[in-house]
């Protein structure tokens, strides 16, 4: 599956959209990152804990937005069987006579 906010893919075809799905993380910090931060703002530099922390973040929220993608596929597939089976069922009594529809019921 691709996950993508973007119209086309090259060299793919576009098959279904589902919608806005969306995936929540929140990660905790703890002090010693909140200090070793703090440092790093000070003096420049780049604070990695907090970059591996937004990144197991970002990891987890995509992880949480393809399940949901998964259940929603699932549950349209489920739909699809249920009225391919009733598409018969269906046809009879729309060509039935009003007095036979009981029957077919």
């Amino acid at each position: 599956m691709i996950i993508t906010t973007t119209q086309s893919i090259e060299g793919r075809k576009i098959t279904a959209y589902h919608g806005v799905v969306v995936g929540e993380a929140i990660m905790g910090a703890n002090v010693v990152r909140d200090l070793f931060a703090g440092i790093t703002d000070i003096i420049g530099g780049r604070a990695s804990s907090y970059e591996a922390k937004l990144a197991d973040g970002r990891d987890v929220a995509f992880k949480e937005l393809e399940e949901k993608i998964n259940t929603g596929y699932d549950e349209a597939a489920d739909n699809l069987t249920c009225l391919s089976i009733l598409q018969a069922p269906c046809k009879a009594i729309d060509a039935a006579e009003p007095k036979g529809i009981p029957k077919l019921l």
